[in-house]
Order: C-alpha cells, then sequence, then structure tokens
C-alpha cells in the first residue's frame, strides 16, 4: 500500500530525511516514532505530496508521490494533532462540508456522512455546534472528516493526545476497529499505545531509519543475549535463593544471573545466555532434578521503550516538543503540515 525508498529531503543547511526506505501493507497500523526533530514530520509532509522529496521515491496506493500527487491526495485522509474544525458548525453540518470537498455529493455524500457519523460514535452531538463538544468528541469529528470520502490510507498524528484515559481506550478501540478497511500511519511519542495499537513499528533517528519491525519482533532482538525469566518455589520451607542462583550460574552457556524478586518460598531470577543459545531445557532441568518447583519459565523481552532509547539514545519524553503537523481548513489536511525543526 505504502513504499518508500531512498527518500531524501535536503534543506540549506541540514538533511532532515536520509534515505529512508520502508514498505507498509494493506490494512496494517504502523506506528512512526523518533526523537525531536529525528525528521517524522518531514517524511509525512512527503508522503501527503506537500513537499516534494530532494531525491527518492514514496507510492500510495500505486501512484507515485511526485508524478501523480492528486490521485495520492484522494487516497488519503489526514488528521493532525488538533483536529481541523470550525467551532461555528455542528458536526453533521461539517461533514457534510469536509464532504463535499473530497469530492462527494448527492446520496453518496448522505451515505457517508451516515456511515462516519455511526462508525466514530457521534451520532448523539451532531447536531450540536464543534465548539461545544469535548476535546474527545472533536477527536472523533476529526477521525470521521479524515475517513469520510474512504481513503486507502490514514494519516495520524498524536490522535490522542490531551484525551482522558476513557477517551484515550475509546480512540485506540476506534483505530483498531478502522484497521483493515484503511491503512494507518501512527505518528506519535506514547510508546505504550504504539504497544497496544501498532502491529509495526518504524523508527526514525536523525533522518535515517534504524529499525523497522513488529512490536514482537523488536523486543525479542532488542537484547543481544538471550534472558529467560524463572519463578521457583520451594517444596517445604524457606527457598535456598543462594543455592539456586549458583545452580543456574552452573548451566552451560549462562552468562549471567540475578536475583529480580524475594520472597520466604519462591524468588525470581533472571539468566541471560547468548542469543541463539536456547538454554530452556538446562535450566528447567537444573530447578527439577533439584527438588525445586518451577512456576514460571519465560523469555524476557525489552520495554519499547528500552528499544527506543537503545536505537535513538534520547527521551521519549522529548518528542513531546517537536513540530507537528498544524491543523488545516477541512479538506486541506493533507498538505497543512508544519515545517520540520532544522536544528
Amino acid at each position: 500500500m505504502i513504499t518508500v525508498k531512498d527518500l531524501t529531503r535536503g534543506y540549506a543547511h541540514t538533511v532532515a530525511v536520509n534515505q529512508v526506505s520502508f514498505s507498509v501493507a494493506k490494512g496494517q497500523i504502523v506506528g512512526f516514532l523518533g526523537p525531536n526533530g529525528a525528521g517524522k514530520t518531514t517524511t509525512m509532509r512527503m508522503l501527503t505530496c506537500f513537499l516534494p522529496p530532494s531525491s527518492g521515491t514514496a507510492t500510495v496506493a500505486g501512484f507515485d508521490v511526485l508524478e501523480q500527487p492528486l490521485e495520492v491526495k484522494k487516497r488519503i485522509g489526514y488528521l493532525p494533532e488538533t483536529p481541523p474544525i470550525y467551532p461555528e458548525m455542528a458536526t453533521v453540518e461539517y461533514l457534510r462540508f469536509v464532504g463535499s470537498l473530497k469530492g462527494l455529493s448527492g446520496t453518496d455524500l448522505d451515505k457517508r456522512v451516515d456511515y462516519v457519523v455511526g462508525r466514530c460514535s457521534v451520532a448523539d452531538v451532531k447536531k450540536k455546534l464543534l465548539g461545544k463538544l469535548s476535546k474527545g468528541y472533536r477527536q472523533r469529528v476529526g477521525l470521521a472528516q479524515a475517513i469520510i470520502h474512504n481513503p486507502d490510507v490514514l494519516i495520524l498524528d498524536e490522535p490522542t493526545a490531551g484525551l482522558d484515559p476513557k477517551q484515550i481506550n475509546e480512540t485506540r478501540d476506534l483505530i483498531k476497529d478502522l484497521a483493515g478497511d484503511h491503512t494507518i500511519i501512527l505518528s506519535t511519542h506514547i510508546l505504550p499505545e504504539v504497544e497496544q495499537t501498532c502491529q509495526q513499528v518504524i523508527i526514525i533517528n536523525k533522518g535515517r531509519v534504524v529499525a523497522t519491525d513488529s512490536v514482537e519482533n523488536l523486543q525479542s532482538r532488542g537484547r543481544n543475549a538471550e534472558t529467560m525469566v524463572l519463578e521457583v518455589a520451594s517444596r517445604s520451607g524457606p527457598l535456598e535463593v543462594a543455592r539456586i542462583e549458583q545452580r543456574l550460574k552452573q548451566v552451560a552457556g549462562v552468562s549471567r544471573v540475578s536475583i529480580k524478586n524475594k520472597y520466604d518460598s519462591r524468588a525470581v531470577f533472571e539468566t541471560e545466555s547468548l542469543m541463539g543459545e536456547l538454554k530452556r531445557g538446562d535450566l528447567a532441568r537444573v530447578i527439577v532434578e533439584s527438588g525445586w518447583d518451577l512456576n514460571e519459565l519465560r523469555p524476557a523481552s525489552m520495554s519499547l521503550e528500552e528499544i527506543f532509547l537503545q536505537l535513538t539514545g534520547g527521551d521519549p519524553a522529548a518528542q513531546t516538543a517537536e513540530a507537528k503537523p498544524g491543523a488545516a481548513a477541512p479538506g486541506q489536511g493533507e498538505s497543512s503540515a508544519a515545517e520540520e525543526p532544522h536544528a
């Protein structure tokens, strides 16, 4: 659905995006992550045909962003961090207006307005002025305007920013529900959101892609070692923690053993061995043959935050300061992103 190859965008004194390549399959939800000034906004602006690339190619739904920009824009729905709404308009009035700007009319427009009102759960506020809606409802209306023309691709910039926990869950559920019908690129600095919502992650740093994979694969390959977590329990009396630690260290190939938690009759250990040298069977055998109970044995994976910091060497919280695509007049959202920071 989206194919990007060696996409580059330079400014006077810097290269904001440097030979970025990735692909997104139809119906996927992809998290687009990066620290402040990494090149996320510039990449999105090139995909939405607002900025031409200096070199490289990108296609959206089979159309080239340089050679067929109008066809690309027809197939993109865009939701900036601040929804592009007119506060003096009622919800349905606004959606009909946006739909007409997107080329819909007559019964097609009526059907699409009814559809997005139901799909985005804004039926109970369809006659209310947008300026009087809560942020959660404004965000839903923003999603409704983004999908009213049934685009192939949705680009969502910080779709849950400023929402309360209930609204965040509702918006995440809606985004996941939209996958399949639409291919979604989700730009966010909220790492748990990516873990809960996205199927694939693209991490960009200093203008270059440093990782692109599923969340699960990134977590499993984030460590350069095979790390296992074991919970061991005593069958009677206090647990001999020091003895268990010593036995685990004696397993061939195990390079490190640490005690994560210790209780009266049980303890949690973490072991590390070289990547590819699976020691699960050996670890389990040592515990059982020594007369202890093995309550749990599972691989330990890095959190997405740990992986992000490892790959970018930065603070994920600092991303909140990144320039975001600004709110634009309805129908023009695809070309409204603010300039990427040059610093």
